[in-house]
């Protein structure tokens, strides 16, 4: 659990030193820096409901619906620079000071992702970990998977993996497969038959 909560930490300075031109755009497809800010900021209010539903057994979904989630990101586009960071700063503060809350109990209670599916509690921190550090990478200010913890990078993929189910052995160096299986740009990633891995869709 530790060393979950040091790379939500981590994830999250990254994120916040790359704030600075949120004008802009992000390496996300359609994406400039402002949405991933935003989508930052809903995704930490967000697993603050799931921290809500394990405290207080009031279910409580992480968003009304994928359609709300994705107006919302594009309404908050627009507020001011220094809003957005603002906004950042305190549903991370706020996320953290939450799950600090939760008992060994609390975090055993099932909740359920945006998805539907059933979920410990405990897999919020994990979830966290993710957003802040992958869309660390997404804001497209310079930082790439290299960047990123090694632990980490090996705990996504097995993640991924598992998630996926139809990924075959794949090589290449730690962070350019950890960018192949997130369905990042990424280079030198091969199959075991020593020819170049076919691009996967975008995860997460």
């Amino acid at each position: 659990m530790e060393r979950v909560l040091e790379w939500i930490d981590e994830g999250t300075a990254l994120c916040r030193g790359a704030l600075g031109d949120l004008e802009a755009p992000s390496s996300l497809p359609g994406w400039s820096r402002r949405h991933v800010a935003a989508h930052l900021s809903l995704n930490a209010e967000a697993l603050g409901n799931l921290v809500h539903w394990a405290r207080t057994g009031e279910e409580r979904p992480m968003y009304p619906s994928a359609e709300a989630r994705n107006a919302d990101i594009e309404q908050a586009t627009a507020r001011p620079a220094d809003e957005l960071r603002a906004w950042f700063d305190e549903s991370a503060a706020g996320l953290a000071a939450a799950m600090a809350t939760l008992t060994d109990e609390q975090w055993q209670a099932q909740v359920r992702t945006s998805r539907g599916a059933p979920i410990p509690a405990s897999e919020i921190r994990w979830m966290r970990s993710r957003e802040v550090l992958i869309h660390a990478v997404d804001f497209g200010a310079g930082l790439t998977f290299a960047d990123l913890p090694a632990d980490f990078l090996e705990a996504l993929c097995e993640d991924i993996r598992t998630q996926r189910g139809d990924v075959p052995e794949l090589r290449g160096p730690l962070p350019e497969v950890a960018a192949y299986l997130a369905g990042r740009p990424y280079a030198e990633v091969f199959s075991a038959d020593g020819k170049p891995a076919s691009a996967l869709p975008p995860w997460l």
